[in-house]
């Protein structure tokens, strides 16, 4: 972004936007690295654009990017994939020092993996609308000519997307309950505490864990308490952090190492799903916070 005179303003107004852009486009494709990519495609049209022509350009820059990421999302459905269980999402990993994000582009930023699940159930239209208007406060009529639709489906469309997600056992306890229940599982773990585990965990829990010959996934109390106090017992520290914006921690072993990273979802004083990583080049590109003292 060189140049002189009105370049250097619309540079100037352009990354007046982007954080907003990119967590508007974060939510919407849930991987940090393609919403940039989007981002940087609203970019280079807007730069091919009459700036002076452009009456309003927050309004233009959302209309782009939403543009750009419904391609995206439309071009996931048309080609096949890996199911949501066999890809691991982006995981964005940040020290939970209990403080609430006062910004609302940190607020966007954190996609909870429980609502990247549901989410990944919605038609990419769906997804657009309701992630435009219920999060962004974005109106029917600006995501109607996004979508090609009137306001009026346009409405029904977010409301259908809303249905789905309210239908979803998204958790509903305040982040610090959560944080208790995950402190708890962690200090029973580490205590060898088996029943005491199992009370934490839903009957149904689901743990999928990510090593480096693909993913295993285990269902049921008893079943993923077993192997996590085996696992408890190589760690010598752990640290609390926030997985996409819900608890989890980092664990080390004794050879300074990171072991894995682990998120949870919890539902009603339990937790309901356990999602690890152990996978060494997953770790190590994950950008994690250094080993407590």
């Amino acid at each position: 972004m060189t140049g002189s005179g009105p370049t250097d303003a619309l540079a100037g107004a352009f990354e007046q936007q982007s954080e907003r852009l990119v967590a508007v486009a974060h939510r919407m494709l849930g991987s940090r690295a393609e919403a940039e990519d989007a981002v940087q495609e609203a970019w280079i049209r807007l730069a091919r654009q009459d700036a002076a022509a452009i009456d309003n350009l927050a309004g233009w820059l959302t209309t782009v990017v939403g543009r750009v990421c419904l391609d995206v999302l439309r071009s996931r459905k048309n080609r096949a994939v890996l199911s949501y269980e066999d890809r691991l999402p982006e995981l964005v990993v940040t020290v939970d020092d209990g403080a609430a994000p006062e910004d609302d582009a940190v607020l966007a930023e954190s996609v909870g993996l429980a609502l990247l699940v549901v989410l990944d159930t919605l038609t990419p239209t769906e997804r657009l609308a309701f992630v435009l208007h219920d999060m962004f406060a974005v109106p029917f009529a600006e995501i109607g000519e996004i979508i090609g639709r009137s306001t009026d489906a346009t409405k029904m469309l977010t409301s259908r997307a809303r249905r789905k997600v309210r239908g979803a056992p998204l958790p509903q306890e305040e982040p610090r309950q959560q944080r208790a229940v995950v402190d708890a599982f962690l200090a029973a773990a580490r205590k060898g505490d088996f029943e005491g585990l199992v009370r934490l965990l839903d009957p149904q829990v689901t743990w999928r864990t990510y090593h480096p010959q693909g993913v295993m996934t285990t269902v049921g109390a008893a079943e993923v308490a077993g192997p996590v106090l085996r696992g408890a017992r190589s760690m010598t520290a752990v640290l609390p952090v926030l997985v996409n914006g819900e608890p989890g921690f980092v664990s080390w072993g004794a050879n300074g190492k990171v072991l894995g990273v682990a998120a949870c979802t919890v539902v009603d004083g339990r937790i309901v799903e356990l999602l690890t990583v152990s996978d060494r080049k997953r770790l190590d590109a994950m950008g994690l916070p250094e080993r407590p003292e």
